[in-house]
């Protein structure tokens, strides 16, 4: 059988959710079908290149030769790599995609949306809309982001794809526990709440680090952690107070989930977060804003507790249940861990495969 060369498109490799699912997509990824390489612009977000090559996945930095714009790098790489179908998984890249590949031999068009469009600044949004009818299909993260795709076509253009989380081989138990704790610098004693994401206004930590202002008046020996890096994290830092922890962006977020004992996200805008899946994997109940594709995954009262965005009295509200009562947290997380058997990471490839067969065979 022939392969059928196939490019994944993106922005960046860096420690973001989207990024991650690439990660996961190539380590269950059928070969013998598909050669899989992946393009990205830019040079200085390439965290996750080691993972991608050791799964088999070549990489191309569009944006690393100087005096060169990274378009006419793509165009030179479809030229000579002749991909028969190219992913693309950021709006930008889309468009360049779709506009380099018009005429009868360019290569087949698959998109995934991994935003609700609102997200988008409006050139952003009005570039991907004139262009978007160039997909040969195009793939949403939740039913949310589905809903929010502009100038959509009848039949089966649009295939909703919840991705799962990719934990095996991850530590557990006791130990676990501890170790991550002390990786953290959390005291072992403490009702620990974490978050995970990229510190900037879309996630809105400055709303939970009011939440758990807050919360601290009534639990004051809680504590929060939260992991990950971004433009935000000096003015975050100033509005922090105590016990509130900054680990930075890390590679072993899977290793430090054991050590929490709540799981949030005040995320103002939301596709559907591995984050939140990893959490709900890892047993953790979880406290989110209702928004995207989380209300998908998470049942309000069951697994954990949803809240509206920007109302951190709410979202205090929700984490000082959780945070007071060990054996809620206790049952809302063994329902959470439940939930999680349905994140199948292996089974999204196979659909998203199944898309690319469909748009391949046309």
């Amino acid at each position: 059988m022939t392969r059928r060369r196939v490019l994944w498109l993106a922005k960046g490799l860096g420690r973001g959710g989207a990024e991650q699912l690439l990660v996961n997509c190539a380590r269950n990824a059928d070969t013998s079908r598909y050669e899989f390489e992946v393009a990205y612009v830019l040079p200085h977000k390439d965290a996750l290149v080691p993972a991608l090559e050791a799964a088999g996945v070549r990489t191309h930095c569009l944006g690393a030769a100087p005096g060169a714009l990274w378009p006419w790098r793509l165009r030179s790489l479809l030229a000579e790599r002749r991909y028969d179908l190219v992913h693309s998984h950021m709006p930008v890249p889309a468009v360049a995609a779709r506009l380099l590949t018009l005429g009868p031999r360019g290569a087949r068009l698959v998109h995934t949306e991994h935003n609700v469009w609102e997200r988008y600044r409006t050139p952003t949004r009005w570039a991907n809309a004139l262009t978007y009818r160039r997909n040969d299909a195009v793939i949403a993260v939740s039913h949310a982001v589905a809903g929010t795709i502009g100038r959509r076509r009848p039949g089966d253009w649009v295939t909703v794809v919840h991705h799962g989380p990719d934990l095996a081989g991850a530590p557990e138990g006791p130990a676990a526990r501890s170790a991550a704790r002390e990786a953290l610098g959390l005291p072992q004693d403490a009702v620990v709440i974490g978050t995970v994401g990229n510190l900037t206004a879309k996630k809105d930590q400055a709303t939970l680090l009011a939440a758990f202002a807050q919360l601290r008046r009534e639990h004051p020996s809680a504590a929060l952690v939260l992991i990950g890096a971004g433009p935000l994290e000096q003015q975050l830092r100033s509005q922090a107070g105590e016990s509130v922890v900054f680990a930075g962006s890390r590679p072993d977020v899977p290793a430090l989930l054991p050590g929490l004992d709540v799981f949030t996200l005040s995320s103002r805008a939301e596709g559907l977060p591995v984050a939140l899946m990893e959490a709900m994997t890892s047993g953790l109940p979880s406290v989110v804003t209702r928004v995207g594709g989380m209300p998908e995954v998470l049942d309000d009262g069951e697994q954990g507790y949803l809240v509206p965005p920007g109302d951190p009295a709410a979202l205090a509200a929700a984490l000082g249940r959780l945070v007071g009562d060990g054996g809620l947290r206790e049952r809302l997380g063994s329902a959470a861990r439940e939930r999680s058997k349905s994140f199948d990471v292996a089974g999204a490839q196979r659909s998203i495969e199944q898309v690319y067969a469909r748009v391949l065979a046309r």
